[in-house]
């Protein structure tokens, strides 16, 4: 079993709705995303997923996220962009470029250097 981890990040803005607090207003992170795949089979080469490809995948996932403000964007246009959902959408997201050849077990988003947030579907 291969678990293989990258990161990237992304610039956006976004307000959550109905929050009670300051985070109602219209701010912004430089968000750091996470992500682990899983696999088990090897290619000719030794390499379970390319480093590359997953990078790749990742910065398509984020690209329409950077630079924007959140709220604008499907789906959270219709869903608040909190942490939480932002995981669940690029884990999804992600786990479509990847297809069947590896898995992606988990995604962080860090809205900050101490605040992160890790979905990991059927725990």
């Amino acid at each position: 079993m291969y678990d293989l981890m990258i990161r990237g990040h992304f610039d956006a803005a976004h307000a959550l709705h109905g929050y009670p607090g300051e985070c109602r207003n219209l701010h912004g992170h430089t968000w750091d995303v996470e992500v682990v795949v899983r696999g088990t089979a090897l290619d000719e080469v030794g390499i379970v997923y390319d480093f590359k490809t997953l990078k790749d995948d990742l910065a398509t996932v984020l690209g329409p996220l950077d630079h924007a403000f959140l709220n604008d964007i499907p789906p959270f246009d219709t869903q608040n962009p909190t942490a939480e959902n932002l995981s669940h959408h690029i884990f999804h997201a992600l786990a479509e470029r990847v297809g069947k050849q590896v898995r992606v077990v988990e995604v962080s988003v860090w809205e900050s250097p101490i605040a992160r947030i890790t979905y990991r579907p059927g725990e």
